[in-house]
C-alpha cells in the first residue's frame, strides 16, 4: 500500500507534523513527509524529503532558491516543486492521499495534493480556513476536505492535539472506506451538464429526458469552479458528451466576478472531441459577493440572488465581446457541437417585467456569435426562456441526435 504525504515548512511547524505522522501511523498508515519550508531547517523532526531535495529537483541549489528575489516567488517555485513531486509520486503508485497542514505553507502543499485525482483522500490543516479567507488556493477543482485547526498551528496544546487526532481519524475513514473515482462501468453513459439556481428547472427536465434514452446527467454548479473540473473529468474520460447549458463563466472575467471559469473555458471539451450542446445560460450577468460590487459597476441592474450573491447586468458592450469569445473558444471543437440560444431571456430576472429583460443586447451577442463562429457550427434559436423546462427538453433532443444509435 502506498503512503500518505504530509506537506508543510518545517521550521515552523516540525513538532505538529511529527504529531499528526505518529498519529497515522499509529493508526497504521504510512506516511511520507516533506518539507516544504524555504528559509529555516527542520524543527523537531527530520523529513523524508528535505527542502534541499525539492530544491535539486529544479536544478537550484536551496541558497539558490533562497535568493531568487520575493518571498512571493520563492513559495511559487516550491509550490511547483513540491507539486511535480506529488504528481510523480502518485504517477508510480507510491501515494494514497495527502495533508496539507500550516498557513503559507498549508497553500503550497494544498496545491500539491490537488494533484491527486477525485476520490484520493486530501485534506488541509490550517488556521485561514476560516472567515473571509478564499478557499480556491485551498480546493482548486478537488475534493479536498478543509479542516480549520482553530488555534494557530504553533504548540501541541488540547485543542491542536484533537484537530489532529481527528484528521488522522478522518484519513484513516477514507483509505479505509472511500475510494477513487474509477472510469465510467462498461455501459454506463454519463453525460456532463451546468447549471446555476438560474437555470435548474431547465436542468431537471433535460437530466429527466435523458434517463429516458439510458443517459446520466452528472451536473456542474457554474460558480467560476464547476465548469473547469467538469472540463477536467471530461479530459480524464468520464463523459461520453456534455451539454454545456450555463456557459456564464467566461463572463465574470471581463469584469472581476467571482464566477471566473478561466481563459481555457468553452475550450477543452471541443478539443477533446466530445459531441456537445452549448446554451448561452446565465450569460447576461456576472456574480459578487453581496456588498462587494465595485464602485464602476453601481450604475448597472442588479438582482439579489439570495442574501450572499448580488447579480449584475451585463452591458451591451460585453455581450457583444461574449458573444465573440463564445464563437473564437467553440471554433476550436473537433467534434459535433450545436448552439441553442433561448430568445426569452438568458436568466430568471431576465423576463419582461425583469431588471435584466434585454433582448438588445441579447441579439448583439448573437449577431457576434454568428458573425465570429466558424461555418458548420448550427446556431437554433428557440422562442423560449433559458429556465423553461420545454427548453430543457429540447436540448437534451437535440443532444441524443448527436449520439450513437442503439443496434438491436
Amino acid at each position: 500500500m502506498g503512503k500518505v504525504v504530509i506537506i508543510a515548512t518545517l521550521d515552523t511547524k516540525g513538532p505538529e507534523v511529527a504529531y499528526l505522522r505518529d498519529r497515522l501511523n499509529s493508526l497504521g498508515i504510512g506516511t511520507v513527509v516533506v518539507d516544504s519550508g524555504i528559509l529555516g531547517e527542520p524543527v523537531g523532526i527530520v523529513p523524508d524529503v528535505t527542502h534541499q531535495d525539492l530544491a535539486g529537483r529544479g536544478g537550484i541549489t536551496l541558497a539558490q532558491l533562497q535568493t531568487s528575489g520575493t518571498r512571493g516567488r520563492a513559495v511559487d517555485t516550491m509550490r511547483d516543486l513540491v507539486t511535480g513531486w506529488v504528481r510523480e509520486k502518485y504517477a508510480a503508485g507510491e501515494l494514497v492521499g495527502g495533508v496539507a497542514v500550516g498557513g503559507v505553507g498549508a497553500v503550497m502543499g494544498a496545491a500539491a495534493i490537488q494533484e491527486l485525482p477525485v476520490g484520493v483522500p486530501k485534506i488541509v490543516v490550517a488556521p485561514t480556513a476560516s472567515g473571509h479567507h478564499e478557499f480556491g488556493p485551498y480546493v482548486g477543482t478537488k475534493d479536498v476536505m478543509v479542516v480549520h485547526s482553530v488555534v494557530d498551528i504553533l504548540g501541541l496544546g488540547p485543542v491542536a492535539t484533537t484537530v489532529f487526532d481527528n484528521v488522522a481519524a478522518a484519513m484513516a475513514g477514507m483509505l479505509a472506506h472511500g475510494h477513487p473515482l474509477t472510469p465510467p462501468e462498461p455501459g454506463r453513459k454519463y453525460v456532463a451538464t451546468t447549471m446555476l439556481g438560474n437555470t435548474t428547472t431547465a436542468v431537471g427536465a433535460l437530466k429527466d429526458r435523458l434517463a429516458q434514452s439510458g443517459y446520466e446527467t452528472v451536473v456542474f454548479h457554474s460558480n467560476g469552479v464547476g465548469g473547469r473540473a467538469m472540463e477536467e473529468l471530461a479530459a480524464e474520460g468520464q463523459f461520453v458528451g456534455v451539454i454545456d447549458y450555463t456557459t456564464n463563466e467566461i463572463n465574470d472575467p471581463l469584469v472581476g466576478g467571482i464566477h471566473d471559469g478561466g481563459p481555457d473555458r468553452l475550450r477543452r471539451v471541443g478539443m477533446l472531441g466530445l459531441p456537445q450542446v452549448l446554451v448561452p445560460g446565465c450569460m447576461d450577468f456576472s456574480v459578487w459577493a453581496a456588498g462587494s460590487v465595485p464602485a464602476a459597476l453601481a450604475d448597472r441592474p442588479v438582482y439579489d440572488h439570495n442574501p450572499e450573491y448580488t447579480l449584475v447586468r451585463a452591458t451591451h458592450d460585453e455581450k457583444a465581446q461574449l458573444g465573440r469569445i463564445f464563437a473564437e473558444r467553440v471554433n476550436q471543437s473537433i467534434g459535433e457541437v450545436r448552439i441553442v440560444m433561448p430568445m426569452r431571456g438568458l436568466s430568471i430576472p431576465a423576463t419582461p417585467t425583469g431588471p435584466f429583460w434585454d433582448p438588445d443586447g441579447d441579439a448583439l451577442f448573437l449577431a457576434a456569435l454568428r458573425e465570429h463562429l466558424r461555418p458548420g457550427i448550427p446556431v437554433q434559436e428557440v422562442d423560449l426562456h433559458i429556465n423553461d423546462p420545454e427548453l430543457g427538453r429540447l436540448v437534451a433532443e437535440l443532444f441524443l441526435t448527436l449520439t450513437p444509435k442503439e443496434t438491436s
